[in-house]
């Protein structure tokens, strides 16, 4: 894993947010993205609709997420986690093919660790400020990582408005291992991890589960809920860090548009 070092964006502090967001605005308007974009960075996250799609998307791929509270419950046990848990997130987008604002990014993928101040997904906590640390596939250029960071704001609604940092890693992600639906893999070296299985009989506790919070990303053409075998993310720079395993808290999905 390294940092972005010649971005200038490897933020430790809130004194160097400005400088973050001036890099993203920079990178958004020398690609000739929609300027929305960098309007959203430049005012601290404080839109929360997504940036229309840019001319020359054709795009495919994988999705995981995963939150610190189930999302495949009973009113019984979201009750009892609303506004104490699932203030974090992990999410993930594989590119298996495509590109975005004419930028190819086949077999790329980029990750979001979230930290909001509210139970996500909350609907009685509409307003939910959150920061984020946005991981992107050590292999991208600096045009497809940029690429990857405005794809990935522009499906998730504001929620990845406020970066705090932007780190360049390797990343691992695997879907349906050994041919088992709902098994995937997602590892960001050594700051974020998901593993996740399909639900089972076993995982219905009350008997009245459902989908109590749906998806945090946009545009998704499929998804479903499935267990966290295992899930942790160990970055620096979100106030703390978090695992998980054994949770009703992931989403495995898919996108095409």
């Amino acid at each position: 894993m390294e940092c972005v070092q010649d971005s200038a964006i490897c933020l430790g502090r809130e004194g160097r947010n400005m400088k973050a967001k001036a890099w993203l605005i920079c990178l958004v308007v020398s690609l000739g993205l929609p300027l929305a974009a960098a309007a959203q960075a430049r005012d601290g996250g404080q839109g929360h609709a997504a940036v229309p799609a840019v001319g020359g998307n054709q795009i495919r791929g994988d999705y995981v997420e995963l939150r610190t509270a189930d999302v495949y419950t009973g009113p019984c046990f979201a009750n009892g986690e609303v506004r104490l848990t699932g203030h974090d997130a992990v999410l993930a987008w594989r590119i298996a093919s495509g590109s975005w604002g004419n930028v190819p990014l086949d077999g790329l993928s980029i990750v979001a660790a979230v930290r909001a101040n509210a139970t996500l997904g909350d609907s009685y906590s509409p307003t939910i400020a959150a920061k984020s640390v946005l991981i992107v596939d050590e292999r991208a250029t600096q045009a497809q990582r940029a690429a990857l960071i405005h794809f990935a704001q522009t499906q998730t609604r504001g929620l990845l408005d406020d970066v705090l940092a932007v780190e360049a890693a390797p990343i691992r992600f695997a879907v349906d291992e050994g041919g088992q639906h709902g098994f995937v893999t997602l590892e960001a070296g050594n700051l974020a991890k998901i593993t996740t299985r399909a639900l089972t009989s076993k995982d219905h506790l009350c008997g009245n589960e459902e989908v109590f919070y749906p998806p945090l990303a946009a545009n998704l053409d499929h998804a479903m809920p499935a267990v966290a075998r295992e899930g942790f993310y160990r970055g620096n720079h979100l106030g703390g860090t978090w695992k998980e395993a054994e949770r009703r808290g992931a989403f495995v999905g898919s996108f095409a548009f």
